[in-house]
């Protein structure tokens, strides 16, 4: 273990005890600062003395997405706007945008436990380390590069897009590794073999990937193409950015959720209840120690379920199966993008490029899987490819599913987080 990150080496009890320190703390300044949370808590008739122990949190009230929007832009920060040097905030597509503020301690803190990822992740002081996660007001860019500053790499700051440029610069700049969401990922080993070039004559040796949902089979699908160790990372705004767990490469098992900062839980997604650690359900995140935007039972609306530490005594998150808002129901069926994706990249001669279309036969919703075959497969083979994964789909959850195969290139390369479900169902 690294001495630069000595939290790692934390004994289990050790763990626990400064967990409680920091939760008292936390609690306490969300309890005081943040108005409507105490409004919350007032209603709960709970108070932060409530908290004796790291099982008391489950007394207390959840903090929502909605809260974050209610009270935009800042009515959720716990310090004056004057003390915070920077704010993100989520697209907002689906409504305001969530805004996060970070005050330069929070900014520290955060920069370190990238640099902490990255480490675990497999880089080292020295890498270069190319960043293709957006900037901007996306958390994904500025996290890793902070982070890969700290750590003591040597950073290219990319951004998304012009994926000609980025595989030249990759060759050119020699990167070790490579941040970058999973899909645009695949879209560069696209860029790699379109030019010729074979990403293993590359220094490129380690990708870590995030922002949004992927499968062991996608990890499976980007290591055979590239040759690099492609592992997870997970964070969200709300919560801080990524950084809040990654994977070691060493073990590939699971994302160490970096405890001393973040208390994680599972709860049922219907009821709230918690639910014991190895049972799959809803990731409910409090921190420990941010200042500008403390969450305390953060609902993450991402699926998992919680393991032993292996590397570390932190526990691991098992990778994100999806999100309870972003679950399919076709024909009374719940679906989710990752379980389709799987059994893609079971059908030798399919893609990893594809999206799901959701349309109405008459009464009842049809399921369409638009999915590009590979380049080195003839129009001739195209039914048998449908066929075969039709059945598989079908195997797989009980929908029956029609698929086209698209022509190489047609389906959407996205630079961030890729766009898996078109809804074609009319309104009303």
């Amino acid at each position: 273990m690294s001495s630069a990150f000595p939290e790692l080496s934390l004994s289990l009890d050790a763990l626990r005890a400064l967990q409680l320190e920091r939760l008292r703390a936390s609690l306490r300044h969300a309890w005081t600062n943040q108005a409507p949370y105490r409004a919350k808590c007032d209603a709960a008739g709970v108070h932060p003395d409530d908290l004796r122990t790291l099982d008391d949190l489950a007394r207390f009230p959840f903090t929502l997405k909605a809260d974050l929007r209610d009270h935009y832009p800042y009515g959720m920060f716990a310090v004056p706007r004057e003390r915070c040097v920077r704010v993100h905030a989520s697209s907002g597509t689906t409504g305001r945008p969530t805004v996060v503020g970070y005050t330069q301690g929070d900014i520290d803190r955060w920069a370190d436990l990238m640099a902490r990822s990255i480490w675990a992740g497999g880089g080292r002081a020295g890498d270069v380390v190319h960043v293709a996660y957006g900037y901007g007001l996306f958390t994904g860019g500025l996290g890793a590069h902070y982070g890969a500053e700290r750590l003591g790499c040597t950073v290219v700051p990319m951004s998304g897009g012009f994926s000609e440029r980025q595989v030249q610069l990759i060759r050119e700049f020699g990167a070790r590794v490579i941040m970058v969401t999973p899909s645009y990922m695949l879209a560069l080993a696209d860029e790699f073999e379109r030019q010729g070039i074979d990403v293993r004559d590359t220094a490129l040796r380690i990708g870590i990937h995030g922002a949004e949902p992927w499968t062991e089979a996608m990890r499976d699908e980007i290591e055979r193409r590239t040759g690099i160790d492609a592992v997870d990372i997970f964070g969200l705004s709300e919560v801080m950015g990524p950084g809040v767990a990654q994977e070691f490469v060493e073990s590939k098992d699971g994302l160490a959720i970096w405890e001393d900062h973040f208390l994680p839980e599972i709860v049922d997604p219907e009821t709230g209840r918690p639910v014991p650690d190895g049972a799959v359900g809803e990731l409910v995140i409090t921190s420990l120690t941010k200042e500008a935007l403390p969450v305390i039972r953060y609902r993450t609306r991402d699926l998992t379920r919680l393991l032993p530490g292996s590397v570390t005594a932190m526990r691991r998150m098992a990778r994100i199966t999806g999100r309870s808002d972003d679950m399919l129901i076709v024909r009374g069926v719940n679906l989710f993008p990752s379980q389709v994706e799987e059994q893609i990249l079971k059908v030798d001669g399919l893609s990893p490029h594809y999206v799901l279309e959701l349309t109405r036969d008459g009464p009842l919703d049809a399921l369409v899987i638009v999915v590009e075959a590979r380049g080195d497969v003839g129009e001739a083979q195209h039914a048998v490819l449908g066929a075969a994964l039709t059945e598989r789909v079908k195997g797989m959850c009980g929908v029956t599913a029609s698929v086209r195969i698209a022509a190489a290139g047609s389906v959407e390369r996205s630079i961030g987080k890729a766009r898996r479900v078109i809804d074609l169902r009319p309104k009303g």
